[in-house]
């Protein structure tokens, strides 16, 4: 199976990869994107670079940047203590800065480029803790809007800033009304107003990335329903549909929204083009398994969804069909290959996590 196959109606349990070059097959960069990053300048770096999606962003940058030839630095930037150590980055020629977003003088510090990914950011564990919320998605995007604002930034955000819709409507759109269910979600709102707040007084180019729900092997949605069914939890269809994305397709085409950024801030919806019910998907982790799925929960009438077609029209739908997500994370389940141990929590309802 390559890395860009569509799936067949039958089930695989068949990795895409190696195990141990998973990271390798997460952040390889895609011609469109190889061209994109040629019409940019100078160096990037990557803000909240240690966490779930920065260090593939990092290497896709990497080795983008080596093949377009030259001198250009990537720089991550990180406490590195959450999912990867600085030395991961390092032996991939990526350039690390250790420090805590929070602390001015390490803001300070950091290298003027002219490219700026901001990823940064609070969300599991902040239920019992919203002065996490405050510090991080709302005053440090502030700082950092102040600090780069001469850089081009793409700015990550989340479809949660929506108001819940119904899977009839599609998903909300990049004008749909944004009220966020949640202490987290809200943060989520208050941090882009902040970079588009930047972005007006500056004149900044600023695109802001609503995104839901990303994925890979060892964390997401899918990473979820796949250990339930497999472990014969029941599966909680309280949130009863999703969209999704594998994580590979949405850091391609996030590295391509530079192409969008503006003043005003510009948003967009980066998921994939399927509205799908998590009935759906436990049936065929259970196929592909070999369980039969059980469920608990009553189906709520609405939910976070998003319409990711105007990102689709620009770069073309995503690649990999979430069946294929599907049965890839099943067979990485069924390798016993391990897990970043972060449940999403997409069935809350609450906005608490």
């Amino acid at each position: 199976m390559t890395a860009h196959s569509q799936k067949s109606d039958e089930g695989s349990t068949e990795l895409p990869c190696r195990p141990d070059a998973v990271d390798d097959f997460l952040s390889n960069p895609d011609a469109n994107t190889v061209e994109s990053l040629k019409t940019s300048d100078g160096d990037i770096l990557v803000l909240g670079a240690g966490g779930k999606m920065g260090l593939h962003l990092c290497l896709m940058l990497r080795r983008a940047l080596d093949e377009i030839g030259g001198d250009r630095q990537v720089y991550a930037a990180s406490r590195f203590t959450s999912l990867n150590s600085a030395r991961a980055y390092d032996e991939a020629g990526v350039r690390t800065l250790a420090g805590d977003f929070r602390d001015e003088a390490f803001v300070d510090s950091l290298p003027d480029c002219p490219t700026v990914f901001f990823l940064a950011g609070a969300k599991f564990g902040t239920s019992d803790n919203p002065q996490i919320l405050q510090q991080m998605n709302v005053e440090v995007p502030a700082r950092i809007a102040e600090r780069f604002r001469s850089s081009r930034i793409v700015a990550f955000s989340t479809g949660c800033v929506y108001s819940y819709t119904t899977p009839e409507s599609g998903g909300s759109h990049e004008d749909s009304p944004t009220n966020p269910v949640g202490e987290y979600a809200q943060s989520c709102l208050e941090r882009e107003r902040r970079f588009q707040a930047g972005s007006e007084q500056y004149g900044t180019k600023v695109v802001l990335i609503r995104l839901n729900y990303s994925l890979e092997f060892r964390y997401g949605v899918l990473h979820d329903i796949g250990q339930s069914v497999l472990n014969g939890e029941p599966v909680d269809l309280t949130m009863s549909h999703v969209n999704l994305i594998w994580q590979n397709d949405a850091l391609n085409q996030i590295v391509r929204c530079l192409e969008l950024a503006a003043s005003p801030a510009v948003p967009i919806n980066i998921t994939g083009p399927d509205v799908i019910e998590v009935t759906d998907i436990a049936q065929r982790f259970g196929e592909t398994l070999g369980r039969e799925p059980r469920f608990t929960g009553v189906s709520a009438d609405t939910m976070w969804l998003s319409d990711a077609s105007r990102s689709h029209r620009l770069f073309g739908p995503p690649s990999i069909s979430w069946q294929t997500m599907v049965d890839w994370v099943a067979a990485w389940l069924l390798a016993g290959g391990d897990s970043h141990g972060k449940p999403t929590g997409f069935q809350k309802r609450d906005g608490k996590f």
